[in-house]
């Protein structure tokens, strides 16, 4: 597939998408959430894709929507409508995949880079990478799931101060406070990360896209409904033939083979 504002990459059932305008930080237009749009849908279509990762190119991972001020300060920006038509759909698909999706966040995430990071399932940061909810400095509010998503990881204390005072937080604070996964050195995110979304590729994929479900479903069920749901997410995982591989592999005391089915 070839596009203009991201790269895409297919390599050991892991699908690799780089935000590609370094120019401009890799920040958000028109044209990248419509290649953004079309390749979600082909890893959401390819049994073979396993897994996905996100990262940026250049210095920074994505620096949020890439505004036109001249035209906003004209009034003839409607920051609803583009909210409506590309950011909700980008957070709904990739929290609805079911395969997971690993953020390799390069350096800085701003607005709704930030959030589109916190909104993948595993992060890994570089040390010299940080997060800001630049949202207050231009007198807007946090979009892109951000409202929901960050309370939910780092209290509602931390999120208002984040989200009303606009200070970037580096990778090892956003660690610390358990909105990521780790920070790590800078020389070694991409391989670390590649690691970790070949090993979630490696996995049993429709267990593990039945676990992602399970937790996002958890934030919003009470405890009888939640454990409903694990009922019957059990019983879809039981009829794999992923279960039958790893039970096998565990009672012959061998690595497991699993083909995603």
């Amino acid at each position: 597939m070839g596009f203009a504002t991201i790269l895409f990459e297919l390599a050991d059932g892991v699908a690799s998408l780089t935000l590609n305008r370094p120019d401009r930080l890799n920040s958000f237009n028109a044209e990248m959430h419509e290649e953004l749009a079309a390749a979600l849908g082909a890893v959401e279509r390819d049994g073979a894709i396993r897994a996905l990762l996100i990262t940026g190119a250049g210095r920074g991972f994505c620096a949020g929507q890439d505004l036109n001020l001249r035209e906003a300060a004209g009034g003839d920006f409607d920051a609803g409508a583009a909210i409506e038509r590309y950011y909700n759909p980008l957070v709904r698909r990739l929290k609805a995949l079911r395969k997971p999706v690993i953020a390799a966040v390069n350096g800085p995430a701003a607005g709704a880079g930030a959030n589109l990071a916190f909104a993948c399932d595993v992060v890994i940061a570089a040390r010299s990478a940080s997060f800001l909810q630049a949202f207050c400095r231009i007198g807007l509010v946090p979009d892109t799931g951000g409202t929901w998503i960050l309370p939910r990881l780092a209290g509602s204390a931390r999120a208002m101060g984040m989200m009303l005072l606009g200070e970037p937080l580096p990778a090892a604070t956003a660690a610390e406070w358990g909105l990521i996964w780790k920070a790590v050195e800078d020389a070694a995110l991409m391989d670390e990360a590649r690691a970790l979304a070949r090993k979630l590729a490696q996995g049993p994929t429709i267990g593990l896209g039945l676990i992602k479900a399970a937790l996002n479903r958890s934030l919003e069920s009470t405890l009888d409904a939640q454990l409903d749901t694990e009922r019957d997410f059990q019983r879809a995982a039981a009829a794999t033939a992923d279960f039958r591989e790893g039970v096998a592999a565990f009672l012959e005391k061998r690595p497991a083979k699993f083909t995603g089915r």
